[in-house]
């Protein structure tokens, strides 16, 4: 994914040359491929390119629209023959995404941003009313941040230059911790006060004193899918899935698929194989990468990957996660690290990755994550159960409790009361316990922040959209905080592209009913219906892949000490978050054998140690040199590794 970075000075001030050129030495690593700038009168834009399509590499931006507007466009678009047909104009089926994006911009305004299908981040400066647009796609797979006050308006794919060339301190956002201990923060956060993410399906209009945030698309409640047949809804479904996966398939390189075993990346790479096959795929061919541990007994996938590639004829790369230091508990001191997430995998497993992506000349890699979300992965009765309260169909209802109840070895009334649970008030029923926030984090800090400690709960509206879409969009709006959070790869550049998340794959699902998803006794019943013949059948009826492995328990006696240095002095504590003593005892009953809290507990050490390295990156005064590991960085080094004036933010 190429990035984007821009300055524009409310008070008419030119650019600032030397700001942006360190803004741009920021940029560099992550869009190797060329910088295209414009400067003009008070704005200052940089574009970094990093190509992975025929199209991309014929784009020049900022792109300069007939009217005047300056756009800039990192993405890929999907519907471009549907748009080329209907723009018409001169744009050709060799038309860059940019151009077409441009066109259609320029005929509908911001109304052109609902009919953009695709992952993509957009800004358009319009230099006549002296406004700034800045949109992201529905789902939000790319990342754009801004800040906004007085002087200027800042904006960039990267929190990197946000941060660092301010030349000021930025208050920690609570609001943002907090949800990253519990269910990820709301998407249009960010942990620093005043710094900004533009949230997905949403525009951002920015003009001298006034900032405007519009929804320019939503999924339609009322649309429905309805076949007579079993057969139809797997056709449908094999139809649907079968273009989100081609579309993510345009590549001029190689594509790499991550293939875990599970049923998610096996169907990815499968069909991406039936695809391929017939011809209509623009990439050459597709890759796999897989991980695997043979010393964990409850979690070896390679038994499951290998069934996969036995069915292509062909070995993916493998990495070996067995002897590698898998959870760790500080961040790399190479860079800045810009959020919590920033810790990523272990140096060794980032490094065979990456050797992988250079090896193979891979650009894009695929991944399954939403599969298990949107497709069923978890058996549950409640979708199917709160649609009939809500149609008011008992007779039914009555005859699904039963059937729902013998399969789950659960009384029918439990089951019913767990459905009408959903539209009661949590003040009412309380908070699930799933749900509930970790016991040690400090009573105050959950009453203030307890929306994002409890993942954005909230009850299901009786009267209203149905309650399964109701649900599937509380849903994708999780996977979207997920998604916020990840982080671009500093090191090899690649863009991740998710095809479960297609807006048509997600507006088709949305539509159909609960019961073709999730049976008694059938799990995720319509993709295994429809996948037969495509994905290998050990694959289609394996078991629920779950995750019990035993590193994040032994981790705990190897690295006692750094575990004991930790809870010491908490910084988490100083700021009234965690309480450390109740922290140490959860510690203790992990280590005597009892798994409590295992995510939040990873979280909370995360947050920890995010929180003590960026007080270590201290802010350096104009004349003291920057120095890593004891060594003076020149002025490109110090671009890149961004120790900078975040420091005081943490203390």
């Amino acid at each position: 994914m190429s990035v984007q970075f821009g300055r524009w000075s409310l008070d008419g001030r030119p650019p600032d040359r030397e700001y942006l050129s360190k803004a741009e030495g920021m940029l560099a690593p992550y869009g190797p491929d060329g910088l295209g700038t414009y400067i003009k009168d008070s704005i200052g834009i940089l574009f970094r390119a990093f190509h992975t399509t025929i199209e991309s590499r014929r784009e020049s931006q900022p792109f300069v629209t007939p009217s005047g507007a300056v756009l800039t466009w990192d993405g890929r678009l999907d519907n471009r023959a549907e748009l080329i047909g209907e723009l018409g104009t001169t744009l050709t089926t060799a038309s860059t995404d940019a151009s077409i994006v441009a066109a259609a911009y320029e005929r509908w305004g911001t109304a052109s941003f609902a009919n953009l299908i695709g992952d993509w981040a957009l800004s358009i400066w319009n230099p006549m009313d002296r406004s700034l647009i800045l949109a992201k796609d529905p789902i939000g797979t790319r990342h754009l941040y801004y800040s906004f006050d007085k002087d200027q308006v800042t904006w960039s794919t990267t929190l990197d230059p946000l941060v660092l060339l301010e030349g000021k301190t930025f208050p920690l956002e609570e609001e943002y911790i907090a949800g990253w201990l519990s269910f990820f923060p709301a998407t249009y956060l960010t942990p620093y006060v005043g710094i900004h993410a533009v949230p997905p399906s949403c525009f951002v209009r920015l003009e001298r004193g006034r900032k405007t945030i519009r929804k320019y698309w939503d999924f339609d409640p009322s649309k429905k899918i309805r076949y007579r047949t079993e057969g139809e809804y797997e056709e449908r479904f094999r139809t649907v899935f079968g273009e989100a996966v081609r579309r993510r398939l345009r590549s001029d390189s190689p594509v790499l698929a991550e293939l875990s075993g599970g049923m998610d990346s096996s169907s990815i790479v499968c069909m991406a194989d039936t695809i391929i096959a017939t011809g209509v795929a623009e990439t050459p061919w597709l890759d796999t990468i897989s991980y695997f541990d043979d010393s964990e007994p409850n979690w070896n996938e390679k038994p499951f990957f290998q069934k996969v590639e036995e069915k292509r004829g062909r070995e993916g790369f493998h990495i070996d996660i067995g002897t590698h230091e898998t959870f760790r508990f500080e961040f790399a001191r190479s860079g800045f690290a810009a959020t919590p997430c920033s810790a990523g995998r272990s140096e060794e497993a980032r490094a065979q990755f990456e050797a992988c992506l250079v090896g193979q000349g891979n650009r894009v890699v695929l991944s399954g994550i939403g599969g298990d979300e949107v497709t069923g992965g978890v058996p549950t009765p409640l979708p199917e159960l709160m649609d009939l309260i809500a149609r008011a169909r008992f007779k039914f209802l009555a005859h699904q409790l039963k059937v729902w109840a013998l399969n789950k070895r659960k009384p029918w009334f439990y089951l019913l009361f767990e459905a009408i649970r959903g539209f009661l008030p949590p003040a009412l029923v309380g908070i699930p316990k799933r749900l509930r926030p970790a016991p040690w984090v400090y009573t105050d800090f959950v009453k203030r922040q307890q929306a994002a400690l409890t993942g954005y709960a909230a009850r299901v509206k009786l009267f209203g959209p149905r309650p399964s879409f109701q649900g599937n969009v509380a849903t994708l709006e999780a996977l979207r905080r997920q998604l916020t959070c990840t982080v671009l790869p500093l090191g090899t550049p690649y863009e991740k592209r998710y095809p479960y998340l297609d807006r048509d794959l997600l507006e088709c699902l949305y539509a159909m009913p609960p019961e073709q998803f999730s049976r008694p006794g059938q799990r995720r019943s319509l993709m295994r219906r429809a996948l037969v013949g495509i994905v290998p059948e050990a694959l289609l009826n394996r078991r629920r892949k779950a995750f019990a492995a035993r590193a994040p328990m032994t981790v705990f006696s190897s690295d006692w000490s750094a575990l004991v240095e930790i809870s010491q002095a908490m910084k988490c504590a100083s700021r009234g978050i965690v309480d450390a003593v109740a922290l140490r005892e959860a510690v203790q009953r992990i280590r005597a054998g009892r798994e409590l809290h295992m995510v939040a507990l990873f979280r909370t050490l995360g947050l920890e140690s995010w929180l003590r390295t960026i007080e270590e990156q201290r802010a350096p005064s104009e004349n003291q040199p920057m120095t890593l590991n004891g060594t003076v960085l020149p002025l490109e080094k110090r671009c890149r590794t961004g120790h900078s004036q975040i420091a005081s933010s943490a203390s």
